[in-house]
């Protein structure tokens, strides 16, 4: 079946459907159920993660429609009552949803996303949801690091051909540019969400012609604004340096032309690039830019860096397009609360014998607090829906490592990170334009502290709950206990 011919309604865990069938046919169907998406740990020991994917959300969410063939297949499961099918075949998103603007800079236990809609609406969106989240705050967040570790360098997201599937490749390449890469191999990103596309030329071109300065003088010919040739097919410094700076002092300089670029793609990156930086420059070639590429990951562009290498770009791919080192972001989305028909919410909470998948319940908010000195992020506090932070008071939060301390924030200005994104079932959030996203992520980035950003035993970034959401969520694991006990 083509990719047009099939609607994303059954992209869903097939429980849904029948706990969703579930539900339509007892008097769960009328109740109202809020989940919250949140995830437990940064990937790769980091202190901090980016929120990315949210536009793919609403995408959905405006489409979701349950097609004829969708309805016939299942039928055919043999599941599913016939008034159960005749409403999945009139099924429309009517919920709320709130979630963090992307780019934002997430950390575990928050929800970054809260959905309140009746059960069937809620329960049948919970895969698609946390798939977009995952996949592009994964790749977000990974970006984020290599570009940091880059110290102002460009990098281009080169990972398409590694990627986990085609969708992977298109998103992940929309991801890697909300975390700060400068652009993309990937055409289909670029048409699709203004991820801007580039590219060089491969090995394969260089082998088509009878040597390489015949391949490099095309090349320039053909593009001769800022052309890039790559030096390695044959031999860096015998062949592809001596090739590449006689095709544009023999093509490029008599235009006036001086911007171009070598790339090399194997061997000793910090020894070549140094001495290409030496061979370039006595050449008369100041102009000439060193891109690099090559399995690279943050680790690699730092210790790069710290070489001295003479690299003013850098190309990665498949350690940033699959996130290799730490390959799963491991959002969830559970229950937190129900609403019957009156208005009456009641708390849920999950309780695990491993207290770190012990749920925080009842329909929350999500407050960052501000240093109105340095602007600085000072500590995340999640409180309960009818609950507000009096900035006019000194505010106890608990300390993240050390839970018996409390650290007293003053004079800062308390902002809310959950925005409505739709209200029963009309979008009322406007999407950004990527670029305005990924200076949203680099303003984000800006007002952490070095500590939470560095890449080994980051610092714990103090996140708390409210004194009333504490001592529910303590008051619902002692029933459970006691309840069970009895």
């Amino acid at each position: 079946m083509k990719r047009d011919e099939y609607s994303l309604a059954l992209l869903c865990d097939f429980y849904e459907l029948t706990m969703s069938r579930g539900y339509f046919e007892t008097e769960m169907r009328n109740k109202i159920a809020y989940f919250d998406v949140f995830f437990r740990r940064v990937p790769d020991g980091g202190g901090y993660a980016i929120a990315a994917g949210l536009e793919q959300i609403v995408r959905y969410i405006e489409d979701l429609r349950f097609t004829d063939s969708d309805i016939e297949y299942l039928r055919g499961k043999n599941k599913f009552s016939e008034e159960f099918l005749d409403y999945l075949a009139g099924f429309r998103f009517n919920g709320d949803i709130w979630a963090v603007p992307e780019g934002t800079v997430i950390f575990p236990g928050e929800p970054i996303l809260t959905v309140r809609a009746n059960t069937i609406e809620a329960q049948l969106i919970e895969t698609y949801v946390l798939l977009a989240l995952n996949h592009q705050s994964l790749i977000a967040t990974k970006a984020s690091r290599m570009v940091r570790a880059a110290k102002g360098r460009p990098i281009s997201e080169f990972g398409s051909r590694r990627a986990h599937g085609e969708d992977a490749a298109v998103y992940g390449a929309r991801a890697a540019y909300i975390g700060g890469c400068t652009g993309t191999a990937c055409t289909l990103s670029d048409k699709l969400y203004d991820v801007p596309a580039g590219g060089t030329m491969a090995h394969a071109w260089v082998q088509m012609f009878d040597n390489e300065y015949e391949a490099f003088t095309t090349y320039c010919r053909l593009y001769p604004h800022n052309p890039t040739l790559l030096v390695d097919t044959y031999s860096v410094f015998g062949s592809g340096i001596p090739n590449a700076i006689r095709a544009i002092k023999d093509v490029l300089w008599p235009q006036g032309l001086k911007e171009c670029a070598i790339r090399i793609d194997s061997g000793d990156i910090a020894y070549l690039s140094k001495k290409a930086r030496k061979t370039l420059d006595e050449a008369g070639l100041t102009d000439c830019k060193i891109i690099v590429s090559n399995s690279l990951d943050e680790y690699i562009i730092g210790e790069l860096i710290a070489q001295e290498a003479c690299v003013d770009a850098f190309g990665v791919g498949e350690r940033l397009i699959t996130a290799k080192s730490d390959s799963v972001f491991g959002c969830v989305y559970k229950l937190t609360a129900v609403e019957d028909e009156d208005g009456n919410i009641t708390p849920k909470i999950k309780v695990s014998e491993n207290a770190a998948k012990i749920t925080n319940p009842h329909f929350k908010k999500l407050f960052r607090m501000y240093s109105n000195e340095t602007g600085k992020a000072m500590a995340d506090l999640i409180m309960l829906y009818d609950e507000t932070v009096d900035q006019t008071e000194p505010l106890e939060i608990f300390d993240p490592e050390h839970t018996w301390k409390r650290t007293i924030l003053e004079n800062f200005t308390a902002r809310e990170m959950l925005v409505p994104v739709f209200i029963e079932g009309r979008l009322v959030y406007d999407l950004p334009p990527i670029d305005e996203i990924r200076d949203h992520c680099a303003r984000e980035i800006a007002t952490m502290w070095k500590e939470v950003l560095r890449f080994e035993n980051p610092h714990g970034y103090y996140i708390d709950l409210s004194q009333r959401l504490w001592d529910l969520k303590n008051e619902m694991i002692s029933k459970y206990i006691k309840g069970n006990k009895d």
